[in-house]
């Protein structure tokens, strides 16, 4: 290579280390890039490229960016999945006569974004590290925003067979989706890593294997933690967990090149001790964001949200994402609402001192990465000064939540004092150039203030009693940028000058003298302005780093209070919308009367039509719900789902009343979507979450299915409809809402155990229907269809003619003539099909097929009479056409 400026040699020195990394290189007032990384990011950015000598034959491709308005294109990048180094000048270039020190002090990836303009703040920031060898998965998370830290494994099962692998890599992404995290770094052996960022849409990158030596990880742990073993914290024999974490804290200290001293524990949770949802489930119940627009508005979430601190809207995320399985929290949860739900004047109080609070675990993040400035240290100082209301407001509640929440209350009254009596109320923002510390805080400072601010009058004051101890009338005290502050005498009064005065020049008609006192002003003065800046800072971090060394006193009260947040925002939820408290039990029994769907009761114009649900273990464990398109079936479904979830999140329902058997996990498969990246069909996903849920169900399950085997043949999807149905009664024991088009499936009453008919009532007006939205014991024998593709707006011709198709169709349907066997013979329920005679007319068909599904010993002699005439009338319209 040829040479290159000392300058350029710096940066290529510095590239070496950092080759995933645009390298933002300081120059003066800007950071610039070169070489690749400019091509780079003049394309990304939209910024103009240029060039730079640097010692070879071409010039060096450049571009660059103001440092003042550099995180905003710092956020645009890593915003598009890239990394960025920041290389920053570590000493003062004035005077050098060397090229200046300069460092990379941190590196910026989507997973470690800690400016609050590139976050969002009602949603953790996690960044994900997992590890994966032949006996399963080790996985870490980690939000360095707030310090939170956590870790799970996931172990291959013992006997392996050819879908194992599939379905532990699916549980590993179940936990993705449970977190969404920013970005995702792996060892070597991770194979999952091109279905990972398919389905997630993120980047990941692979990390050094040392780093996940389950040794090296243990020993990094153990330092960091500052621990001899990791006995307490439950990793101990759990290598899996112990190298995703050593590995993930490895980056992280590579990369941020700070303590990291907010991460001051590490949570180790089991994957299945709360509530499992696996990725269908999250997005077809529209937990956080509407499926449709990916927005917040439409979400479950944005129902209950009503939170006053943005650590509140981050755990009651949490908490909607993982609703807990624990009969006694979620009681104790409930509880608390209930407390706060019933008391209208606490609870605004409440909400009001909540406002004032600012975003304490973010703040203190910035605390520790030394990033905070005066203001922020001004933000906590606010938000402590409430804590004592707060308090107050505790002691009067008497749930065991707020009991043990006002026992272990800290008012941090000691670091709300400290920051008061040191930052003024309303400082600048940088911390470099003064005026952020309060007066007579600090002597010295005092001092210099008074030097910037009164150093006329000192001057005065010198040159007056000068005159009168000498004499000399003329006497001054003046200024030059040479030689500083002087006392200037003419030659006529030069006999007068005292001994004490020292010579600093001579002029034709004048001499300049210094005196002791005033090269102490001088210096006073001219460095009023740079100590003065040298000592707030001091003074500054210094109180920074006070309050970073109580950084477990302050999360603990940031956690108090996102939990306060969280669980008046559900009590609010509860007061407003006429939510009930749900009981919850263990029997597996789930009734709810008049329950309603909280998102779309809240989005349409009109009284929402509620209903009930009944669930056991027993009898009524499985509905298969028929009706039309259109009137409801999916929406009382997600309903029921929605509503167990909740309860078992600690939040009231929107029912009437509602009896609750706590559910391990909640399974959907709803609506029709294909996979084109993976080459999956709609059916092909289809089937695919249907193994899922028949792999992973238990009998403490609640499935929600809806048109199973649509994806197919009629032949085919109704005998995997039925075949599903059985297993899930056989083999599951789940309790299921079934939703289906496949009349046929109603047979199953009364044939498999647990199975009841429900359907979605109609009222017919002439070719009108109006859907009721009612759910009622029985089976539809309608779907409406052509009813809905008018309403869809389908030309009248196309809709003519699908009458004629139909009613054709209909005298023909094989579909509509399924009998179940009585042949002995049968060791299985099977379908016995009847063809009726190809030549007949239609309404023969009809009539035929009547008088073969006609069981006379099924019906009343009401009933019979009634379908007698109605063959009758039919017979007449025969021997018409005859």
């Amino acid at each position: 290579m040829e040479k290159v400026t000392p300058m350029m040699g710096q940066y290529l020195e510095l590239k070496k280390e950092y080759k995933d990394c645009l390298l933002f290189f300081r120059l003066g007032d800007f950071y610039e890039l070169f070489f690749e990384d400019a091509l780079v990011a003049s394309r990304e950015l939209e910024i103009t490229l240029t060039g730079r000598d640097c010692g070879q034959a071409e010039r060096a491709p450049m571009c660059g960016v103001p440092h003042h308005s550099v995180d905003g294109y710092i956020a645009r990048l890593v915003e598009k999945g890239f990394k960025v180094a920041i290389c920053e000048q570590m000493e003062n270039p004035k005077g050098l006569k060397t090229i200046v020190k300069r460092e990379v002090v941190r590196v910026i990836t989507p997973g470690t974004v800690i400016d609050s303009q590139m976050l969002d703040e009602g949603k953790n920031s996690y960044i994900m590290c997992i590890y994966q060898d032949t006996k399963g998965y080790g996985f870490a998370l980690a939000d360095i925003t707030t310090g939170e830290f956590l870790t799970s494994s996931i172990r291959a099962r013992d006997k392996v067979k050819d879908d194992d692998k599939a379905y532990d890599e699916k549980k590993l992404l179940d936990e993705i989706a449970k977190f969404m995290p920013r970005e995702i770094i792996t060892n070597n052996g991770f194979t999952s890593k091109e279905k990972v960022e398919s389905v997630f849409n993120l980047k990941t990158s692979t990390y050094y294997e040392w780093s996940f030596n389950s040794s090296n990880a243990n020993i990094k742990l153990c330092n960091h933690l500052k621990v001899i073993n990791l006995f307490g914290y439950g990793l101990e024999g759990n290598l899996h967990a112990v190298s995703a974490s050593g590995a993930l804290l490895e980056y992280l200290t590579e990369t941020q090149k700070n303590s990291l001293a907010h991460i001051s524990t590490v949570k180790n949770y089991q994957i299945e001790t709360g509530m499992v949802l696996d990725i269908s489930s999250r997005k077809n119940l529209e937990l956080t964001e509407s499926m449709r627009d990916k927005n917040k508005k439409g979400s479950l979430l944005w129902v209950l949200d009503k939170t006053k601190t943005s650590m509140g809207a981050r755990l009651l995320r949490k908490w909607i994402e993982q609703p807990i399985t624990n009969p006694t929290e979620i009681n104790k949860r409930l509880e608390s609402v209930e407390e706060l739900k019933d008391d209208l004047i606490s609870r605004e109080e409440l909400r009001d001192i909540l406002n004032t609070i600012h975003d304490i675990e973010r703040l203190m993040g910035k605390v520790i990465y030394k990033n905070a400035n005066a203001r922020d240290l001004c933000c906590l100082k606010n938000s402590f000064e409430h804590l004592p209301t707060l308090k107050g407001l505790l002691l009067s509640r008497n749930s065991e939540v707020f009991r043990e929440m006002n026992n272990a209350f800290d008012e941090l009254s000691d670091l709300h004092k400290k920051i008061s009596l040191t930052i003024i109320d309303e400082p600048p923002v940088s911390i470099k150039d003064g005026g952020l510390i309060r007066d007579y805080f600090n002597a010295d400072l005092d001092r210099y203030r008074e030097a910037k601010t009164k150093g006329t009058t000192w001057l005065l004051a010198v040159e007056t009693r000068e005159k009168e101890s000498t004499g000399i009338k003329n006497l001054k005290v003046r200024y030059n940028k040479v030689f500083g502050y002087y006392i200037e005498v003419t030659n006529s009064y030069l006999n007068l000058v005292p001994d004490s005065y020292i010579r600093r020049q001579t002029l034709s008609n004048c001499e300049r003298y210094t005196t002791t006192e005033l090269k102490e002003i001088e210096e006073a003065i001219l460095g009023a302005d740079e100590h003065i800046n040298e000592l707030e800072y001091d003074i500054f971090v210094k109180l920074r780093d006070e309050i970073a060394s109580q950084i477990e006193r302050v999360q603990l009260m940031a956690y108090m209070i996102a939990g306060i947040d969280a669980l008046q925002s559900l009590a609010t939820v509860a007061d407003s919308n006429n939510y009930v408290k749900p009981q919850i039990n263990t029997s597996g029994i789930i009734e709810i009367k008049n329950g309603r769907h909280p998102v779309v009761e809240k989005l349409i114009s009109q009284a929402f039509v509620p209903n009930d649900i009944y669930l056991d273990m027993k009898d009524s464990r499985l509905s298969i719900i028929t009706g039309p398109n259109m009137a409801g079936k999916s929406t009382y479904m997600r309903q029921t789902a929605l509503i167990v979830l909740m309860a078992q999140l600690g939040s009231f329902i929107p029912a009437d009343s509602g009896n609750i058997g706590v559910v391990d996990r909640i399974f959907t498969r709803v609506g029709a979507s294909d996979d084109l990246a993976t080459g999956q069909s709609t059916f092909m996903v289809e089937m695919s979450e249907v193994a899922n849920i028949l792999h992973n169900a238990s009998p403490n399950s609640l499935l929600i299915l809806d048109e199973i085997g649509r994806g197919t043949s009629t032949f085919d999807g109704l005998s995997i409809a039925w075949s599903v149905l059985e297993y899930i009664s056989k083999s599951i024991g789940a309790k299921t809402l079934f939703a289906t088009h496949y009349h046929e499936l109603t047979e199953l009453e009364g044939k498999v155990s647990g199975v009841k008919n429900y359907c979605i009532t109609v009222q017919e007006d002439g070719e009108e229907i109006v859907f009721l939205r009612k759910i009622a014991l029985g089976g539809a024998d309608n779907s409406y269809g052509i009813h809905v593709a008018k309403l869809a707006g389908i030309p009248e011709k196309v809709l003519k003619r699908s009458n004629e198709i139909l009613a054709a169709l209909n005298s023909a349907d094989i579909t509509k003539r399924t009998k179940v066997s009585k042949d002995a013979t049968h060791t299985q329920t099977e379908p016995d099909i009847y063809y009726p005679p190809k030549k007949c007319s239609a309404n023969k068909r009809i009539l035929i097929n009547e008088l073969y599904e006609l069981d006379v010993n099924a019906l009343t002699f009401n009933e019979l009479a009634k379908k007698i005439n109605s063959l009758k009338s039919l017979a007449k319209d025969i021997a018409g056409e005859e």
